[in-house]
């Protein structure tokens, strides 16, 4: 039977073939295809080969009752409703990791361009000008290099970065400090410390709530007068106003950016800035990343086509979890304890503890092992993550896992926790408990115990035990218009330290979280979620 797939992003022209000749395949090829055609090619399509370009939303998987398959030809799926093409049993796959190279050369390529002047110079010359003195630049040896972010991308940026003879310092809260010693960079804790130290700071995590504007006016005025900013990681990451005023101000002497928070129309006063070297979200346009995405789109879709197991699956559609109501749960409640722990944690973790307790040390726990490991790689790396691939991540990351049973549990009939270990003996511990074989809750943090549900909007503080904290933290939220849904307290003793974990209706920026933590006796204060 002839499998109808239909293209719609720009493939190279060796993957066009491969699927052309193809006799099981009948292909349609329309690169950027217009909606109202689109709405009408897909009708009967079985697989649908996308890039960005492409909407796939609810109508769309909708007009398409054949529809098994959608490929990304990318990393990316932020055009793609995944959790709907779950639900209709669609698997999506995507391509990531094959632009991690031309990603980190693009880097350097703006990076270089930046600090010599190349484009200028370039359109001086090819206007009939000849200034060289006006054309100083900058060399890149000896200077310190601050990477925010040690992953796929940043990790090849630093290893470039030796290359330069310049100094590696590095800020990721969530990798092992193995992976700074592997990659010759110098850790540093706090992105403001990161910034006061570097010469250049260079962007590659992915966007999110916790990096979504995280280069602001307060990470820029801790840098050194005449600094320079990178990012081609993400738009939005940078807020690109700051970087404006901080370029006018001299505090920056230049900003090198690939990806903007509006595309394809980034802010005009941020392009048209003299001191501001950028291009059009091209870092994985090289011809071959694009033949590598081209030859592993093609594979990947041979492979789904056929029934056969993908290597690049962005959901699971079809995953062989047992037929067991409580594993089901705690592979959803790891996953959310995982989650919890990359926005808690506040030191680099070099292990996690796994303890399965009471009924469930009796089951096969890979499923809630690799949910556990799934929450928390998918958190923190900038890639997608999978049941299928967060081995890999977590490997990449640096942190090693290691399980044990607890039969004799008696606490309750079944639970899960883990502790996570890093550097200084820090620890973080965190719980769960599943009631009625199918209702999970958190019910561990650190020292103190609850039953709440893993889902929403979190605010959880830490506060001196003392009388009147509550009544104060209420109030705060109630001056700031954020309603409360959930209020949950614990302590560990009369007169020592309490938790409380708030669910709230609308989510806290990060001055409304700074002013919660200088409440009188209040200690700290997160926004998780979940």
């Amino acid at each position: 039977m002839t499998t109808s797939i239909l293209i719609t992003g720009a493939l190279h022209s060796d993957a066009i073939s491969s699927f052309e000749q193809n006799p099981d395949f009948s292909v349609v090829y329309k690169p950027d295809c217009k909606r109202d055609d689109l709405l009408k090619l897909v009708k009967k399509t079985t697989v649908l080969v996308t890039r960005s370009e492409t909407k796939i939303d609810k109508e769309l998987i909708d007009l398409a009752p054949d529809l098994k398959v959608i490929a990304r030809a990318a990393v990316g799926v932020g055009n793609i409703d995944v959790d709907y093409a779950t639900d209709r049993g669609i698997l999506v796959i995507n391509c990531p990791g094959k632009n991690t190279n031309s990603a980190a050369e693009l880097t350097f390529a703006l990076l270089l361009s930046m600090l010599r002047k190349l484009p200028t110079a370039y359109a001086h010359l090819k206007q009939g000008g000849w200034d060289r003195h006006e054309f100083s630049g900058r060399e890149l040896k000896g200077k310190k290099l601050g990477i925010v972010g040690l992953g796929n991308v940043g990790h090849r940026v630093a290893k470039f970065a030796h290359g330069f003879d310049m100094e590696v310092f590095a800020y990721d809260p969530y990798v092992a400090q193995d992976v700074f010693r592997r990659n010759g960079a110098t850790r540093v804790e706090k992105l403001t410390d990161l910034a006061s130290q570097v010469d250049i700071l260079s962007v590659h995590v992915p966007l999110n709530k916790e990096t979504r504007g995280m280069v602001d006016s307060h990470v820029i005025d801790h840098m050194k007068d005449g600094s320079y900013v990178l990012n081609a990681a993400r738009g939005g990451i940078c807020v690109e106003d700051d970087l404006i005023n901080a370029l006018d101000k001299g505090k920056l002497a230049g900003v090198a950016l690939d990806t903007f928070e509006n595309e394809p129309e980034p802010l005009k006063k941020l392009i048209d800035h003299k001191h501001v070297w950028c291009t059009q979200h091209i870092g994985a346009s090289t011809l071959e990343a694009q033949q590598l995405i081209g030859e592993t789109i093609y594979d990947q879709v041979v492979k789904a086509a056929d029934g056969g197991v993908v290597d690049y699956p962005v959901n699971l559609p079809d995953i062989g979890i047992p037929d067991n109501s409580m594993l089901k749960a705690y592979s959803v409640l790891s996953q959310k304890l995982g989650s919890l722990i990359a926005q808690l944690i506040d030191f680099n973790p070099d292990q996690m503890e796994v303890s399965y307790r009471g009924d469930l040390a009796n089951f096969d726990t890979s499923l809630v092992r690799l949910g556990l490991m799934k929450g928390y790689a998918g958190h923190v790396v900038d890639a997608y993550v999978s049941f299928v691939n967060t081995t890999s991540h977590f490997e990449r990351l640096g942190i090693k896992l290691i399980e044990n049973d607890d039969p004799d549990f008696e606490s309750y009939k079944s639970a899960v926790k883990v502790v996570v270990r890093g550097d200084e003996g820090k620890t973080l511990s965190v719980g769960g408990i599943v009631f009625d074989s199918s209702i999970p809750k958190i019910s561990l943090i650190n020292e103190f115990y609850f039953e709440i549900d893993p889902q929403g909007l979190l605010i959880i503080t830490e506060n001196l035990d003392r009388p009147g904290v509550i009544g104060d933290i209420g109030h705060y939220l109630a001056k700031e218009k954020v309603n409360i849904d959930n209020f949950t307290l614990s302590r560990n003793r009369q007169g020592g330290k309490a938790m409380a974990v708030i669910r709230t209706d609308t989510d806290l920026d990060a001055e409304q979280l700074k002013k919660l933590s200088e409440i009188e006796n209040v200690v700290k204060a997160k926004a998780v979620r979940l």
